[in-house]
């Protein structure tokens, strides 16, 4: 059996969340003694981070990379996450919630949404979320960390973290730097290919040359490997996700800092609010073709709970994603491999996949084909996936108020969407692969967050003794309440765990 000869030389172009997320990962994994990194970035190139919001997977990353959590959120001036909350996306005037963690808990092997529906009548039209530990402990900003015991009522809960993306990007650099990763602040003028047609070497300013074996593209929207070098190709999403360009804002911390994010629907397009210890993170995604610049502007900043910390700063973005991520010996991530709007948090995941996903498909300097072809696979469904759930929020509404709600509401949507709202809508249910990002309880909350009620109850549940389920649903409600009134609140617990060294919180 022939072998390709070991990847020695591994080369990350670009920094930010991607490139040292990249170089932590993969300097925990392989021995820097056999295998070098290097990050080359320019030091002229900033980023827009006035805040990041993540899903609960982040953790299993901070835990893999040996990470104190305590220390992090520091670090980071981060605050804790239990969901996000939903304004104006169903109808003026309606909000939902979008929980980490479970609604109720299942009974008879039967999910608990469909007891919830089956019952409805029997026990005051509870809304759902009062079933949910997490949505009682966000409403009532209080927060705990959920123990390991699954006896526990905390342990119901699920939680992310809204950080400053800059300051996690350097607690990384810090991290893959002390692992032996070589960083390097030059400008990439371009790059060099090999009579394969593999990328051989980048050039830097001054006339230098980087050579490497396995390039990782973190250059951002304009892909200077990927793409300028491999001319790969890029797949346009935006006939389903018009909304094509973002500002983003910080302004000052408003107490109580609310333990989830805030998404709130606007006339094209919506706007954040990402609570940290020192600062909120505020932006305004929108479509041009139906909001000028000035327009979004003054939205986003009468929309503010606080004043501007500096002036808003302009992103311009084509939703989708690159035909291949993994094209010949270069891998791209982050913004270089595609883009999905940030509306449920899954930018770093996405990194994050991309990551964890190369390491385990590492290849050799013979870049076997079915590895770069199954890289390929995996990272276009989570891609498509996370697609798919995005454009569910813009077309499960009942808005007409503007031609952009009109447009989006009317749209041809995916069949692999179209197929899931058509199965939720006859019994409520919902199929969920293995490995898919989102749980049964994320479709749950905003299909019928934003209106959909199935036609009918699961059969199967409606078979149960009735009286008896909505008896139980009653007790669950009851620990639920109990459970959110035990914690101390999200302020207070950051106070005793984990203050940032610079702002020092009024605890309430």
């Amino acid at each position: 059996m022939q072998h390709g000869e070991p990847i020695r030389r591994i080369v990350i172009a670009g920094g930010g969340t991607a490139g040292w997320m990249a170089a932590a990962v993969i300097a925990r994994a392989l021995p820097t003694q056999q295998v070098t990194v290097t990050l080359v970035e320019s030091p002229q190139i900033g980023t827009v981070g006035v805040g990041e919001a993540t899903i609960p997977p982040i953790l299993t990353l901070n835990r893999l990379l040996g990470l104190d959590e305590d220390e992090l959120v520091r670090r980071t001036g981060a605050t804790f996450k239990l969901g996000i909350e939903f304004s104006n996306w169903g109808q003026i005037g309606e909000r939902y919630f979008h929980p980490f963690g479970q609604y109720g808990a299942d009974l008879n092997g039967i999910h608990f949404h469909h007891h919830w529906l089956a019952t409805q009548g029997m026990t005051g039209n509870t809304p759902l979320d009062e079933y949910s530990m997490t949505i009682a402990a966000a409403r009532a900003n209080r927060f705990i960390r959920p123990p390991e015991d699954s006896r526990h009522v905390h342990s119901r809960l699920a939680y992310a973290l809204h950080f400053d993306a800059v300051r996690y990007a350097e607690y990384l650099a810090e991290q893959a730097k002390a692992r032996g990763v070589v960083h390097l602040q030059r400008r990439i003028e371009g790059a060099e290919r090999d009579a394969r047609g593999h990328v051989a070497a980048l050039r830097l300013d001054e006339g230098d040359r980087l050579e490497g074996d396995l390039f990782i593209d973190c250059s951002g929207f304009r892909g200077l490997l990927i793409e300028e070098t491999m001319a790969t190709g890029y797949e346009d999403w935006s006939h389903w996700l018009p909304m094509d360009r973002a500002l983003a804002v910080p302004s000052t911390p408003t107490l109580p800092r609310t333990p989830y994010t805030r998404a709130t629907a606007g006339s094209a397009g919506w706007r954040w609010r990402i609570p940290l210890q020192h600062r909120t993170g505020n932006g305004h995604v929108y479509c041009s073709a139906h909001l000028s610049d000035d327009e979004a502007a003054d939205q986003l900043l009468k929309g503010l709970d606080a004043p501007a910390l500096a002036d808003p700063r302009p992103l311009r973005f084509t939703t989708g994603r690159r035909r291949r991520m993994w094209n010949g010996n270069v891998v791209a991530l982050g913004l270089a491999a595609g883009f999905v709007e940030p509306l449920e948090s899954t930018s770093i995941h996405l990194i994050q996949r991309g990551v964890v996903t190369l390491m385990s498909l590492f290849p050799d300097r013979g870049f076997a084909q079915a590895d770069v072809d199954q890289y390929n696979r995996l990272m276009a469904a989570e891609f498509e996936q996370v697609r798919d759930f995005i454009i569910l929020h813009y077309h499960l509404t009942r808005r007409d108020d503007s031609p952009f709600w009109n447009q989006v509401r009317t749209m041809a949507v995916p069949d692999s969407l179209r197929q899931r709202l058509e199965l939720f809508a006859s019994h409520g249910r919902v199929f969920v692969e293995r490995g898919e990002l989102f749980t049964e309880t994320s479709w749950v909350a905003v299909m019928l967050g934003q209106g959909l009620l199935p036609r009918r109850a699961d059969p199967v549940a409606m078979a149960m003794p009735r009286d008896q389920i909505a008896a139980q649903l009653v007790r669950m409600r009851d620990l639920v309440r109990r459970g959110a009134e035990g914690m101390p609140t999200h302020d207070q617990f950051i106070e005793r765990h984990c203050r940032a060294d610079e702002y020092r919180a009024e605890t309430t």
